[in-house]
């Protein structure tokens, strides 16, 4: 339960302030942390110690120790020497380890009930009884984050999110699969969907800064009540997704800024197919040119306003009214007409989303 890695921490720091070696090893014989190179050494005299009736014994000059989570023996912790000053620092070191037992057991069930929470396997009243036996607020403003890292977790991702919370025991940092680390934030009353920009930025710098690349964060609404938080997860997923069709150029995306994307997203594919062929009479957006599409995106982007549209291009007025013409009549929709101008860009947004779903498919 608990890593090699928080061992091996522990029993240096240890040693930083006894000087006295330490060592720990599991019951099935193997070395999981030590201060001291012959550590291998002890691993049959700790067999032999495992099977005898002591809780600490002196073997070669050493003091060895059995540490127990909840009456199951988890680990024999070697102290190296054999003084009274040794024996009390590998029971201090002892007591530290098992400490660490009941601390990484706690914060494996509440793993366990968020991930359960957030994947709806949890009845209603399941929630609100383990919430309370785990001393879980149940009414506080929270949101969930996903943290998309694109490559298989190492262990470290996670502690690198969590290390962004300071360690804060009403956030969880968790994982429901290999791809997406998962925050469950607490919220203070004044804290805005600007406060979350800023929170997402913070872990997205955080990855930056190792040199991991293509990482993406998105997060759904803020809820009040704990039987929501499925509700905010579920909507940060859809948001990940959405974002990487529609806002591609984002590293961080929230679901209440994805507007018509969100709705497109839910479309089955038959149906935008039939759209689209009634729309473009079975041509495609694909088939325009590169300047056909620049000046649709940028027609867009100026909100059909013809003067800026043609500055920003820099093209003559009636070099844009000609293009614009000529479109109206390949297509029968004529840009400069609001109407004609939303079905076009619900038009162009479809086929993203259906090449998209294609790419899924392969």
């Amino acid at each position: 339960m608990i890593s090699n890695q928080i061992l091996q921490n522990t029993i240096d720091g240890l040693k930083g302030i006894t000087r006295v070696d330490l060592s720990v090893i599991d019951t099935e014989g193997k070395v999981l942390a030590t201060t001291f190179p012959d550590a291998d050494n002890y691993i049959n005299p700790a067999m032999a110690f495992i099977e005898s009736p002591a809780d600490s014994q002196v073997i070669q000059g050493c003091q060895f120790f059995k540490v127990f989570d909840d009456h199951q023996l988890e680990y024999v912790l070697l102290a190296n020497g054999d003084s009274d000053d040794v024996y009390m620092v590998g029971k201090i070191a002892g007591f530290q380890i098992q400490n660490l037992l009941v601390a990484y057991k706690e914060r494996f069930d509440k793993d366990n009930f968020i991930k359960n929470l957030l994947l709806d396997n949890l009845l209603l009243v399941d929630i609100y009884n383990r919430a309370k036996k785990l001393h879980i607020e149940t009414e506080v403003r929270r949101v969930v984050f996903i943290v998309e890292t694109n490559r298989e977790k190492d262990g470290n991702e996670l502690e690198k999110v969590r290390s962004v919370f300071g360690g804060k025991s009403k956030d969880f940092v968790t994982a429901v699969d290999e791809k997406n680390i998962i925050v469950v934030k607490e919220l203070a009353e004044n804290e805005s969907y600007e406060d979350l920009d800023k929170t997402a930025e913070v872990i997205l710098n955080l990855f930056k800064a190792d040199g991991t690349s293509n990482v993406y964060i998105a997060y759904g609404t803020v809820v009040g009540e704990i039987k929501e938080v499925s509700r905010s997860y579920k909507e940060a997923r859809m948001a990940l997704d959405v974002g990487k069709i529609f806002f591609e150029e984002k590293n961080i995306i929230a679901y209440s800024t994805l507007g018509i994307g969100r709705l497109i997203y839910q479309l089955p594919i038959p149906l935008c197919k039939m759209f689209i062929k009634e729309i473009f009479d079975g041509k495609s957006p694909d088939d325009f040119d590169e300047e056909t599409l620049t000046t649709i995106n940028k027609f867009f982007e100026n909100s059909l306003n013809v003067s800026e549209t043609s500055r920003q291009l820099y093209i003559h007025r009636n070099t844009l009214v000609y293009r614009l013409d000529k479109l109206q009549k390949s297509t029968g929709l004529d840009l400069r007409v609001f109407e004609d101008a939303i079905t076009f860009k619900i038009a162009l947004m479809v086929v993203k989303y259906m090449k998209y779903m294609e790419t899924l498919d392969y």
